[in-house]
């Protein structure tokens, strides 16, 4: 009995559990380490339900981080697009909010 109501939490907790696409744009690569942190076990985010995803019409959350290129722009909108409704898009550090470091570079076409 125990066992049935356990198992029917943790599977309702699954089904709302978010699934995110990691895009890493370029960048310093600062933020990419700290997010690669969340996933190993020490934080383990897939224990409370959350999954890296490969796919974005599988995901739920976009988690850019790094300068939005010029090169990777297209690439970028195209993701957006195939990402399922209601779209959730993180900027993650200051390169992908406000171009951090490389705010004078010429091949950044912005946040």
């Amino acid at each position: 009995m125990l066992f049935r109501l356990v198992e029917k939490t943790l599977n309702y907790a699954r089904k709302k559990s978010p699934w995110f696409l990691h895009l890493d744009t370029g960048g310093c690569n600062g933020c990419s380490i700290e997010l690669f942190a969340v996933l190993n076990p020490r934080y383990d985010i897939e224990r409370f339900g959350g999954l890296s995803k490969a796919n974005p019409r599988h995901t739920d959350i976009l988690l850019i981080d790094g300068a939005v290129t010029k090169k990777i722009r297209p690439r970028l909108e195209r993701i957006y697009q195939q990402t399922p409704e209601p779209k959730v898009v993180v900027a993650v550090g200051s390169c992908a909010i406000s171009k951090g470091i490389f705010h004078d570079a010429y091949n950044i076409d912005g946040p």
